[in-house]
């Protein structure tokens, strides 16, 4: 043995002490070599984000797998990392800027990149090593950042060859734009909440005419931008308007009424408003007829000179305004309540307006194709697989994705435009030129375009830039022995569902694309963690507790534990802090049983830990062969992702079996005594297995009892040592089955003390009648798992053993057991007992008898109410019956 064992378990002295260790010996960095790898590369967090409880959750499980995968002797390579997150970023440095009395607009292209990088240096590592805390067993060394100059590079050169291939296009169309972040943004950027609304109905007048028609609209700030009146061709109420104008209200715009097949007779009035510029229906309207486009709204949301009214004010007070203005005019029927869908931006939960702009594209259908293919096919397997038909939804219907954003800070596109408004698309200035000359294009006073690209076209590169990014688009032509080659594809990705399309998709796309393969084996999706009302945490609701609080209050395993008892793959957690404290319950249980372990040990004896066994002894082989089942178990869940139950099933080997059943029979039958040094040496050697088989959920504690079971070399560390290999030897299905039998008789024999008032010290008389003499035999021969756990006065075996007349029994695996209450029982006072509880019982059912039989209460009570009271009415019938034929058992 090792050193001292402190007598109580303490996280805080531990965790830190044994993190140092992995960390100096580098047992987390992977190099090439000839094992099989196993990578993981990490869902990277923002650079300026902080840990939640949700990066706990996905980052534990990944540890999990990484540390399993190390131990089974594969050359792991777990790969951190963070994104630079253009939106979100940027929105902070602009925050810090105004602090100080600064306007992005006074500052130049570099000046605020200075900024910006300033900021990320300050903060872009708090994350990374919030997830040391938490035992996170990441290669550091590979630290990789989507801003770095080689990954940079790759994006730019995917962004050239994707255009240079046709699949990236420059043009005008209706987008999704944030007026906070001023950018455009993806449609999985958008996030449709239902909202309550106002529906206005105004009348447009017929142009020569004092008639009228009507138009509800949820967004009358809009009316600025009407080109055209749209109705249903087939619709009489309008034939007679064909050909006709209207007057838009207050603008006194006159546009046309025009017919398409689009319009909804059956919605509203019928009668749309056409706004090309700010609807993507009305935009589609207005290129087919070929409309007006008016572009009535600035980058921030107010009013245009295009508007022509309310100039410089903001939509939505102008949407007040304009209501209140249509009304004086006589041009507002009604206003009702409404309740829609409306868009709001992902990052800054602003109000999403619909644009028309000029912007990057990738043309996805094609690229599509093989990403949708092999995931329904399983060449990459999601878990759980009811995702698959999400993904498959959003594959087949996959729209054009707009990759350019309207920020400083991120990947500049690699666009260039000469004074004429030609571009080349070209990794620097002299490439440029050198294509301008090519087109016999002007190429003096060359710009580079000032949008960025979307942080998730760099980050789709992941699996590949982390390694050898200069190998983008050049797959066939890569070094055999590069790390690219060696490490991908990845083995398993754990993220979260809803980022399904937003990174998932594209990574697989890209990774056809540019690597001719699947990016990884396996897609582990976790669930969203909740609160208690069920609703996600976050910051703005205040319901997420610090996850390095939590760290410092119950330990890293045992936040580690606490989270994955209680989320299966793809199902969402309920997060109650009192998991945390099960976890750290269970760390104290594990610490005490060890403890115990080591206070049994005699001075100057040496111990040294063993798996060879007294196969005289059931406990033994019954221990040996439950570790053997659940090695087993465990390496089929992990198979199958299900991790939460591999983790139960380490747990109740632990807690149930070795704790609760292994120990208490190895203790020595007199008081006082130690447990002999042959058993302490065998059940040393359990611990050593068990602490193997907790390593990847809870690695610091069972790290610090590795350590202490015996004597270790610097160099030796749990965390590389060799994941338990199944036995089939050990395994023998008939102790199990043995031991389950003695466990379920003990459990029974307390029961019955339990019912009759027993203490447990009051030695019993016990008769087993068995099914047959096997048993028997077998029970006999193991006789002491009965005789060590309860207290026995006699025990009698067999086929042919009598009942007595006065007991109390159960029946376990179809054996009759029984307990004579002569001498145990004071008959009278049970009699007296058992008398008043039917009497009790029997003045509640004339109550519910009196209702029942009431025609009243029976005919004019809800149908669930008279059901209640009959079933109340059978239950306590049974209850009494069962009483009754207990008070013959005390009769004479």
């Amino acid at each position: 043995m090792s050193k001292e064992i402190p007598a109580q378990y303490d996280a805080s002295q531990v965790e830190d002490k044994w993190y140092a260790h992995w960390m100096e010996n580098n047992y987390f960095h992977s190099e090439p070599d000839d094992r099989e790898s196993f990578t993981v590369v990490i869902p990277p967090p923002n650079v300026t984000g902080v840990l939640h409880m949700g990066h706990m959750l996905n980052n534990t499980i990944q540890d999990v797998l990484v540390r399993r995968a190390r131990m089974q002797g594969y050359n792991a390579c777990w790969v951190p990392g963070t994104d630079h997150a253009s939106i979100a970023t940027e929105a902070k440095v602009v925050k810090r800027l105004r602090e100080k009395g600064i306007k992005k607009g006074d500052l130049s292209r570099d000046e605020f990149m200075e900024h910006a990088w300033e900021w990320t240096h300050e903060h872009g590592g708090i994350i990374l090593e919030q997830l040391k805390k938490l035992g996170a067993s990441c290669d550091w060394d590979r630290t990789a950042f989507t801003m770095d100059p080689e990954y940079s590079e790759s994006v730019i050169d995917v962004f050239i060859d994707l255009y240079e291939k046709g699949k990236i296009y420059r043009g005008a169309r209706m987008i999704n734009w944030d007026p906070v972040a001023k950018t455009a943004l993806s449609d999985e950027e958008v996030i449709h909440k239902e909202v309550n609304s106002k529906l206005y109905h105004v009348k447009y007048k017929i142009v020569g005419e004092d008639d009228y028609v009507t138009i509800a609209t949820t967004r009358p700030e809009t009316i600025l931008g009407d080109t055209a009146v749209c109705v249903n061709p087939e619709d009489e109420r309008y034939t007679h308007l064909k050909g006709k104008k209207v007057i838009v209200p207050l603008v006194n715009r006159e546009v046309p009424i025009i017919q398409d097949e689009y319009v909804d007779m059956e919605f509203g009035t019928g009668c749309l408003k056409i706004t090309p510029a700010h609807d993507e229906n009305d935009y589609n309207i207005g290129q087919k007829h070929d409309l007006e486009t008016i572009n009535m709204l600035n980058e921030d949301g107010t009013v245009s000179e295009e508007g022509e009214l309310y100039i410089g004010k903001d939509r939505f007070e102008v949407r007040k305004l304009i209501a209140k203005d249509l009304e004086e005019a006589g041009l507002l029927i009604e206003v009702e309540d409404y309740k829609n869908k409306v868009g709001f931006s992902e990052r800054t939960d602003a109000v999403i307006e619909p644009r028309l702009s000029l912007q990057w594209w990738v043309s996805m259908k094609e690229l599509a194709q093989p990403a949708l293919e092999n995931v329904m096919d399983d060449t990459v397997e999601f878990h759980p697989a009811k995702f698959k038909n999400t993904y498959r939804h959003w594959m087949e219907n996959v729209r054009d994705w707009c990759i350019s954003r309207q920020l400083w800070w991120g990947h500049r596109i690699p666009a260039w435009y000469n004074e004429d408004g030609d571009f080349v698309v070209a990794k620097n200035e002299a490439e440029a030129e050198e294509k301008f000359k090519i087109k016999n294009l002007k190429f003096e006073n060359l710009k580079q375009d000032e949008d960025v690209l979307d942080t998730w076209f760099s980050s789709w590169l992941w699996p590949i830039s982390v390694f050898d990014p200069k190998y983008i688009g050049e797959y066939d032509e890569r070094d055999p022995n590069s790390e690219l080659d060696y490490y991908y594809p990845t083995k398993d990705l754990v993220t979260a569902p809803e980022i399904m399309f937003f990174w998932v998709a594209r990574m697989i796309i890209s990774g056809y694309e540019f690597m001719g393969e699947k990016p990884f084996d396996n897609v582990y999706y976790t669930g969203i963690v909740r609160d208690k009302k069920g609703r996600k945490m976050s910051k703005s609701l205040g319901n997420s507790p610090d996850p390095i609080e939590l760290i410092g209050k119950y330990g890293a395993d045992g936040i580690r534990m606490g989270m994955l008892f209680a989320t299966p793959a793809g199902n969402d957690l309920p997060f109650d802090e009192k998991l945390c404290e099960q976890g750290r319950n269970f760390s104290n249980k594990v610490w005490n049983a060890f403890r115990f372990l080591t206070m049994n040990m005699e001075e100057g004896v040496d111990y040294e830990p063993t798996l060879t066994i007294n196969e005289d002894d059931i406990s033994d082989r019954w221990m040996a062969a439950r570790i053997q089942e659940t090695i087993a178990g465990v390496n089929e869940d992990f198979d199958n992702y299900k991790l939460n139950d591999a983790l139960k099933k380490v747990y109740s080997l632990i807690w149930d079996d070795f704790c609760d059943w292994y120990i208490e029979l190895a203790k020595p039958a007199e008081y006082g005594q130690n447990i002999p040094k042959e058993k302490l040496n065998t059940a040393l050697g359990f611990f050593e297995q068990l602490m193997k088989l907790l390593h990847p959920f809870m690695p610091f504690i069972s790290e610090e009892i590795w350590q202490h079971i015996q004597e270790r070399s610097t160099d030796e560390a749990l965390l590389v040592s060799e994941w338990p290999k199944v036995d089939d030897a050990k395994l023998d299905e008939d102790d199990l089955k043995l031991f389950d039998t003695l466990q379920s008789m003990v459990s029974s024999l307390r029961n019955i003390r339990a019912e009759v008032n027993v203490s447990p010290k009051e030695e019993l008389d016990v008769f087993i009648q068995t099914n047959n003499q096997d048993t028997a035999d077998a029970i006999l021969a193991n006789r002491i798992v009965i005789e060590k756990l309860e207290s026995i006065k006699s025990l009698q075996v067999g086929p042919d053993v009598q009942k007595p007349e006065v007991y109390s029994s159960a029946i376990v695996d179809g054996n009759e057991l029984y307990v004579p209450l002569e001498g145990l029982v004071d008959f009278e006072k049970e009699r007296e007992k058992i008398q008043k509880e039917i009497s009790r019982l029997e003045g509640f059912l004339k109550g519910i008898n009196g209702k029942l039989s009431n025609d009243g209460f029976v005919n004019n009570a809800p149908e669930a109410v008279v059901e209640r009271e009959k079933k109340k009415q059978s239950d306590t019938e049974e209850k009494i019956a069962k009483l009754q034929e207990q008070l013959k058992d005390f009769e004479g």
